[in-house]
């Protein structure tokens, strides 16, 4: 059996992840755990899958789970997760936490040539070409995790990049798509985290509520498949079916499609290049009956617009972008902005940012330092 470490196995991601092993048993075995410190979640999951080591955030969150398995290999900080993650025993590792709290982790694993598993936007948007410049030189596997580059990367397999015409991201619109853009100034966080579709976690349902999280999926495509950020499309698909489409220069599309459920790409990664019989209702186009597709208004939803732009400039706006928005995602769920704001802002730092170079991970920290400090000057 092949060892894995799943790191962010608290979070959504993780947690699913783990029910997909579990229903396909034999095949991996979980040697390592990382969460922030989700103790209560954490503790049933060492209990049940028995890892060889787990990584915390911080040391009185592991001084506690040292006392409860006191045989357990335990790790802190930024530093755990890179060594939970390269031990030579490990040969696939799935990142699936937020921010860019992994990033040196998966620098190291791709140099140490580990099987990447990545649902983490933050890292691939802010060091983007960092990651490319590893990945070229150490040829590791790297395997997007979100259901719509997972639909890419498989739309891709066999074809010639040269005759790529368009990606095209799919999007449910989340819960404003058709909510005019007055009324948005006065929506409240129930209603912003009242996803159509997908049960996710509280930041990245902000994201979708701005269209934000659709304009980090540019990016990650833009640096995962080396394309343009001009030939990145949105579509918003309130079935959310169709996961992402490839347009050619011959005018056909590949598209993949399947019911919303991220058990589906996570078990794809996890297999690939495999496909194994699946645990969850199969997909009945004559039930779903109706697909549509509209264009995203960007008037109404300016996040995708700034995304776009930071991915045209690249340098180190993308990284502004990423770290901005985490600060004013968080300050909306505080009650401190209102929804609109998070744009706003936005485009004001964005305007106040001198340009800089992004070719190692320091100065990835670098800008976030820079942008903790000026949006101190917002509020």
């Amino acid at each position: 059996m092949e060892n894995i470490v799943i790191l962010g196995s608290t979070g959504s991601i993780g947690r699913q992840t783990l029910e997909v092993l579990e229903k396909n048993p034999g095949y991996f075995r979980v040697y390592g755990l990382a969460a922030k410190n989700e103790l209560e979640i954490l503790i049933p999951q060492i209990k049940k899958f028995k890892p060889k080591a787990v990584s915390l955030a911080e040391v009185e969150a592991a001084q506690k789970l040292k006392k409860l398995f006191p045989k357990l290999k335990i790790y802190t900080g930024q530093k755990g997760l890179v060594e939970i993650s390269v031990s030579p025993k490990v040969s696939s590792v799935l990142f699936a936490t937020s921010g860019i709290v992994c990033l040196e982790a998966l620098v190291e694993c791709i140099k140490n040539k580990k099987r990447v598993l990545v649902a983490n936007k933050e890292s691939i948007i802010a060091a983007g070409k960092i990651i490319q410049k590893y990945l070229k030189k150490y040829k590791a596997e790297f395997i997007p995790l979100d259901s719509e580059h997972s639909a890419i990367f498989q739309c891709l397999k066999g074809e010639n990049k040269k005759e790529i015409k368009n990606l095209i991201l799919t999007c449910s619109g989340g819960p404003f798509w058709k909510t005019k853009k007055e009324k948005l100034k006065k929506v409240t966080k129930k209603e912003v985290l009242s996803h159509p579709v997908w049960k996710m976690g509280p930041k990245i349902t902000v994201d979708s509520a701005t269209l934000m999280n659709k304009g980090f999926e540019i990016l990650e495509a833009h640096y995962i498949f080396e394309i343009p950020v001009e030939k990145i499309k949105v579509l918003i698909h309130p079935q959310c079916i169709i996961h992402s489409m490839v347009e050619f220069v011959d005018g056909s599309l590949k598209a993949l499609l399947s019911l919303p459920d991220m058990k589906i790409p996570i078990q794809y990664a996890l297999f690939h290049p495999h496909r194994l019989p699946g645990f969850l209702k199969p997909l009945n186009l004559s039930e779903i009956k109706n697909l549509s597709f509209f264009d995203p208004d960007e008037k109404k939803f300016p996040c995708l617009k700034l995304a776009k732009l930071a991915g045209k400039i690249e340098e180190s706006m993308p990284a502004v972008l990423v770290f901005a928005d985490e600060i004013l995602v968080e300050k909306f769920l505080r009650g401190e902005i209102g929804f609109l704001d998070i744009p706003k802002f936005l485009a004001q730092i964005f305007k106040m940012h001198t340009l800089q170079k992004i070719s190692k991970i320091e100065d990835v920290f670098k800008v976030k330092k820079w942008v903790e400090k000026t949006m101190e000057k917002f509020f």
